[in-house]
C-alpha cells in the first residue's frame, strides 16, 4: 500500500462541516482483495487495536466495524478505521472518516477530520497515516504487530501530539468563544488566536489580548519597576529592593534580616526564584543562579494568592501550594513523586493542567533543608517539600478561594492592575487570609502582607482546575471582555458560488454595499480588494483569501466569490456565512477533481447554501433547476434559512409559490428589475439601464444585477441603493467580463467565457448587437476540462461562428501542445464543414489573425487565459475601450426579454 498523496481540508467542507484531511492511497497488491480473503487478519488486527471493537461503521452500533470486515470489506476501509483508532490513542479527538474509491482502481480516497485546532501545517496526519499503512500492512502480510513497537510508536506521536496542541489557556478561551458562536482561527501551532472577523476581529495570546498595553507588559516583567511603581501609588510590596550583584544581595539581607527571597529582575514563572535564604552563603549561591540584577525582598509570612484580574473585575482566586509529596511510611520520596507524576492531569511544561514535579537540584537543596533525599521514605502522613515557590510551571497546586475574597483584597488587586497598566493581570498575594482585609503599615519596611508579584500573561490552569473547589470559566471572563454586550464578533459575509456568473455578482453586490458607506473585502478570481483597492492578484476564490478579507480590521462586511477548486481541496474559508447566493450549475470543470457529472457539481455548489447560518439569506436563481434543487436538500433545509429566489421569468411555478406565501423575489417584468414580495411589485431599474447589459442585449447582466441587489438587500442595504448600480461601470469595475473595445472599423468584445453555457450565452449577445455572422472568434479552452466538455464548447461556437482562430493557454494543464485546439478545431469542423478555421501560436499571433479575418463592421470576440496580458497587447494594437456597442446595432428591442424563449430556461452569465 503506497500513500500518493495527503491535503488538509481547512473548514467545512463537502465530506465534514469541521477541518479534515484527504489522503490518497493506492492499494498495491491488496487491490481487489477483502478482509475475508485473509485468514486470520481481523482477529490479528483486533489484537493489536482492540478498540476497534467499538468502531460503529455504516451499522450505527459498536462492533459494525468488526462484522464489516469479517464479512469482507476492502482494505482502505480499514486504514481509515485504523487512522482513527490511533488518533483515539494519542488523545487526538476525531472520530469522522469515509473512504471513496477513484475511477483507478485500487486507489481511494481516505476522508478523516482533523481537530479544529490543529495547525494545516501539521505532519501528524500524514504520521497517523504512515503508521496505520504500516500496521494494515504488515497484518495483511499475516504477520502480528508487538505490542511493544506500537506502544512505543504510539508514545512518540502523543508527545509530538500534545506540543502541537493549544494549552489549557488558550483552549479555555477558544471554548469560550466557540460557545458564543465567535469564530476562532489560531495561527500555526501558536497560542495566537484570531477572534472574530473584520473591524470586530480581536486577538489574544494565551492570557493576553490586543488590548493588553505594552507599556504594562514591560512593567510587569521588570520587578525593579513593578515595586516602585505599586510603592509610590501606596500598595503594600514587601521590603526589599534591587541588587546588582552578589556582594550587593548580601547588604540587603543584613539590613533586612533573613529569610529572604531572591527572584531575577526579569525571571518568569518562578524560574530561579530561591526563597528562606538566611545566610551570605544561601544568597551568594542564589545570585550566582538567577544572575547579575536581582531583586532581594524580605519573605513575608502567610499563604501564597493568585488573583486573576480582567477589564476590572476579579474573575477568580487560588490559593497556591508549593510542589509537595506526602509520605505514605513505604515509598521513597523519589517514588511518592513518580505516583503523583502518574496523575494524567499533569504533564510537561505548561501543555496539561498540572505540571510534572521535577527532581532538580533545587528540589535536592529543598529537601536537604528537611533532612531528606530522593531515597528517604517520609512516614505516613508526612509532607515534604519538593520547591518553596508555589508555581504551578514548578509542580505547584492551586485551590479555588474566588468566593472567599475580601472586598478589601479585591479593591487592592484592582488598583494594582490599574496603576501597571494591564487589561488581563494575574496578581501573586501574600497575606495571612485571603478573606480579611490587607494588613496596613504605614512605614515600607514594616509590610507583612501584600503583593509579591504581578504577571502580564497569567497562567489560567490553577483556576480551570483546581485541585480542590469550584473550577472558573476564566476563559469566559476573557471572551466577555473582549466581546461586550454579547457580541459574536462577526461582520456581515456574502458567500457567491455557481459555475457562471459569480464574478460579476461579487462585484456588483460589494459595489452596491460600497455605495451604502460599508467597507467591503472582496475576493474574486482576479483578486482581493479592501474597500475598493486592490491588496492581491491572482485567483482569490479559495479559503486562503477568505481568511485574508475576514482577518482584515479594516473590513465591515466581506463578499467571497468561493469557487469550485478551492471548497474540494481545501474547504471552505469561513464557518457560516449571512447570505449564500448560487448564481447558476451549468456542465463544467469534468473530469476534475472527481467531477463527472452536473450532479457532482451541484453536490459541491451545495456547500455554500448548506453553511448558511441559521436565519441567514439563501438567494438562489429560480431559472436554473439544478439550482432549485438546492432548496430541497436536507442539509440545506437544516437550519432556517430565507430564501429569496432571483430570475428572468416571473411565472417560474417555485416563485409563483414563493410569492403566494408573502416571499421575496427579483425578477425581470414588462423590461424591468422588480422587487416582489407577495403581491406587490416594486420597479428597480430598466433592463436597458443595467451596465454591462447593452441595452437588454445580454439579459444575463441584468440577471446577475439581480442576483447582486438581492445579496445586498439580505446584508442590510438600503432599498435606495440600487441606484448606485448606474455608477457601476464594467470597463473600470467588472474588466474582462463583456469588455468592448474598439480598433478602426472593427469592434473586439473580451469575456472570460469557457464553457459551453456561457459561450452561448456571448454569442446570443453579439448576435443581436452586430447581427448575424459577423463574429469572429479568438478562442481558447482551458485544457484541464473532459474532452467532451470540450467538444461540447466547440459545437456551440461551430452554431454561432463562421470564422474562428485557435489557440492553446500557455498552461496546458496536463495536455500536449496543441492537442486542445486540435480537438477544438476538429469537433468545430465536425459541426459545421464550411468552417473557416486558422491555428495560431500564442494570443497575440491569434488576434493578430482574427484581425485581418475581420471586416469593417465585425466583432471579434476575445476568449483569454489571462485578462492583464490581453488587455495590454490589445492597447498595444491601438484598441481603446468604449461605452458599449452601437444601439442601434440591436435586432432586439430591449424591453420584454423576460420569458423569451423556452419556459425556465435563461441565458447563463458568463462569468
Amino acid at each position: 500500500m503506497k500513500i500518493l498523496s495527503l491535503r488538509h481540508l481547512r473548514g467545512p467542507n463537502v465530506h465534514v462541516s469541521r477541518p479534515a484531511m484527504v489522503a490518497r492511497v493506492r492499494l498495491d497488491e491488496l487491490t481487489g482483495r477483502e478482509t475475508s480473503d485473509i485468514a486470520g487478519f481481523p482477529e490479528r488486527l483486533l489484537r493489536a487495536l482492540p478498540g476497534l471493537t467499538e468502531h460503529h461503521c455504516a451499522a450505527g452500533v459498536p462492533g459494525g466495524f468488526v462484522s464489516r470486515m469479517r464479512g469482507g470489506t476492502y482494505f482502505g476501509h480499514v486504514t481509515e478505521h485504523v487512522l482513527i483508532e490511533l488518533s483515539q490513542r494519542i488523545g487526538r479527538d476525531v472520530s469522522f472518516g469515509r473512504t471513496v474509491s477513484t475511477p483507478e482502481p485500487g486507489v481511494y480516497d481516505l476522508i478523516v477530520e482533523c481537530p479544529p485546532d490543529e495547525s494545516p501545517e501539521s505532519t501528524l496526519p500524514e504520521r497517523l497515516l504512515e503508521a496505520a499503512v504500516e500496521l494494515v500492512t504488515t497484518v495483511a502480510a499475516g504477520a502480528s504487530v508487538p505490542a511493544a513497537d506500537l506502544a512505543h510508536r504510539l508514545r512518540a506521536l502523543a508527545e509530538r501530539a500534545e506540543r502541537e496542541a493549544t494549552g489549557p489557556s488558550t483552549t479555555a478561551i477558544i471554548t469560550a468563544a466557540r460557545r458564543r458562536g465567535i469564530p476562532v482561527e489560531r495561527y500555526g501551532d501558536l497560542s495566537l488566536l484570531r477572534l472574530g472577523w473584520g473591524t470586530r476581529r480581536r486577538l489574544a495570546w494565551a492570557a493576553m489580548t490586543d488590548r493588553t498595553g505594552g507599556v504594562g507588559i514591560d512593567v510587569a516583567a521588570d520587578k525593579v519597576v513593578t515595586r516602585r511603581l505599586l510603592g509610590d501609588a501606596g500598595i503594600p510590596v514587601a521590603p526589599g529592593g534591587a541588587a546588582h550583584g552578589a556582594e550587593e544581595a548580601v547588604r540587603l539581607l543584613g539590613r533586612l534580616g533573613g529569610p529572604v527571597v531572591i527572584k531575577p529582575r526579569r525571571g518568569r514563572q518562578g524560574a530561579h526564584v530561591a526563597l528562606n535564604l538566611r545566610t551570605p552563603a544561601e544568597v551568594e549561591a542564589a545570585c550566582a543562579a538567577a544572575g547579575a540584577e536581582v531583586i532581594v525582598e524580605r519573605q513575608l509570612p502567610g499563604r501564597d494568592y493568585r488573583v486573576l484580574v480582567v477589564a476590572g473585575e476579579v474573575v477568580a482566586a487560588a490559593e497556591r501550594t508549593a510542589a509537595h509529596v506526602v509520605g505514605d511510611g513505604h515509598l521513597t520520596v523519589a517514588e511518592l513523586v513518580a505516583r503523583v507524576n502518574a496523575d494524567p492531569r499533569r504533564g510537561p511544561g505548561h501543555s496539561r493542567m498540572l505540571t510534572r514535579i521535577t527532581l532538580d537540584d533545587t528540589a535536592h537543596a529543598v529537601l536537604a533543608r528537611q533532612n531528606h533525599t530522593v531515597d528517604s521514605v517520609p512516614e505516613a502522613g508526612r509532607q515534604v517539600w519538593l520547591r518553596d515557590n508555589a508555581n504551578l510551571s514548578t509542580g505547584g497546586t492551586g485551590c479555588d478561594v474566588t468566593d472567599r475574597v475580601h472586598p478589601d483584597v479585591t479593591r487592592l488587586c484592582l488598583r494594582v492592575a490599574a496603576v501597571i497598566g494591564l487589561d488581563v493581570a494575574g496578581i501573586d498575594l501574600r497575606l495571612p487570609d485571603i478573606a480579611a482585609p490587607v494588613p496596613l503599615a504605614g512605614d515600607p519596611d514594616e509590610v507583612t502582607a501584600g503583593v509579591i508579584e504581578v504577571n502580564a500573561v497569567p497562567g489560567l490552569r490553577m483556576h480551570l482546575s483546581p485541585v480542590r473547589g469550584r473550577a472558573r470559566d476564566v476563559g469566559d471572563a476573557i471572551v466577555r471582555a473582549m466581546f461586550p454586550g454579547g457580541s459574536d464578533g462577526r461582520i456581515p459575509v456574502a458567500a457567491i458560488t455557481g459555475t457562471n456568473g459569480k464574478t460579476s455578482v461579487s462585484r456588483m453586490a460589494a459595489h452596491l454595499l460600497a455605495g451604502a458607506g460599508v467597507r467591503v473585502g472582496l475576493t474574486t478570481t482576479d483578486g482581493v480588494s479592501v474597500d475598493g483597492r486592490g491588496v492581491y492578484r491572482g485567483d482569490a476564490t479559495g479559503p486562503r483569501s477568505a481568511q485574508m478579507v475576514l482577518g482584515d480590521p479594516g473590513v465591515q462586511a466581506a463578499v467571497l466569490e468561493t469557487a469550485r477548486g478551492g471548497m474540494l481541496r481545501r474547504g471552505l474559508g469561513y464557518d457560516w456565512s449571512d447570505v449564500g447566493v448560487v448564481t447558476n450549475i451549468t456542465a463544467d470543470h469534468f473530469g476534475q477533481d472527481g467531477l463527472e457529472s452536473i450532479e457532482d457539481i451541484a453536490h459541491v455548489k451545495a456547500l455554500v447554501a448548506e453553511r448558511v447560518r441559521d436565519g441567514g439569506t439563501l438567494v438562489l436563481n429560480a431559472d436554473d433547476p439544478w439550482v432549485r434543487s438546492l432548496a430541497d436538500r436536507p442539509r440545506v433545509r437544516a437550519d432556517r434559512k430565507r430564501i429569496v429566489w432571483f430570475g428572468a421569468d416571473p411565472a417560474q411555478p417555485v416563485v409563483v409559490t414563493h410569492l403566494g406565501r408573502g416571499g421575496t423575489a427579483y425578477l425581470m417584468q414588462d423590461g424591468w428589475l422588480v422587487q416582489a414580495t407577495g403581491a406587490r411589485r416594486t420597479p428597480l431599474m430598466r433592463v436597458a439601464e443595467v451596465p454591462g447589459a447593452f441595452g437588454g442585449a445580454a439579459p444575463y447582466a441584468a440577471v446577475n444585477a439581480l442576483a447582486a441587489i438581492a445579496t445586498a438587500r439580505a446584508l442590510g442595504a438600503p432599498a435606495g441603493i440600487v441606484e448606485r448600480l448606474t455608477e457601476f461601470e464594467p470597463r473600470v469595475h467588472n474588466p474582462g467580463r463583456g469588455t468592448v473595445l474598439r480598433l478602426g472599423e472593427v469592434s473586439l468584445f473580451v469575456d472570460y467565457a469557457h464553457n459551453p453555457a456561457a459561450i452561448a450565452a456571448v454569442l446570443r449577445t453579439l448576435e443581436r448587437l452586430y447581427g448575424q455572422d459577423r463574429c469572429v472568434a479568438t478562442v481558447t479552452l482551458p485544457g484541464d476540462r473532459r474532452d467532451d466538455l470540450l467538444a461540447a464548447s466547440a459545437q456551440v461556437l461551430a452554431d454561432g461562428v463562421t470564422r474562428a482562430v485557435l489557440y492553446d493557454d500557455e498552461d496546458d494543464r496536463g495536455r500536449e501542445p496543441g492537442e486542445v485546439s486540435a480537438l477544438v478545431e476538429r469537433e468545430m469542423r465536425g459541426r459545421r464543414p464550411n468552417l473557416r478555421a486558422v491555428r495560431a501560436e500564442g494570443f497575440q499571433a491569434a488576434v493578430r489573425e482574427a484581425l485581418r479575418l475581420a471586416v469593417p463592421g465585425d466583432v471579434v470576440l476575445v476568449l483569454y487565459e489571462s485578462l492583464a496580458p490581453m488587455l495590454r497587447y490589445l492597447e498595444e494594437l491601438g484598441a481603446v475601450p468604449v461605452d458599449a456597442p452601437p444601439v442601434a446595432g440591436l435586432r432586439h428591442a430591449p424591453v420584454s426579454l423576460a420569458g423569451r424563449g423556452r419556459p425556465g430556461v435563461l441565458d447563463p452569465a458568463t462569468g
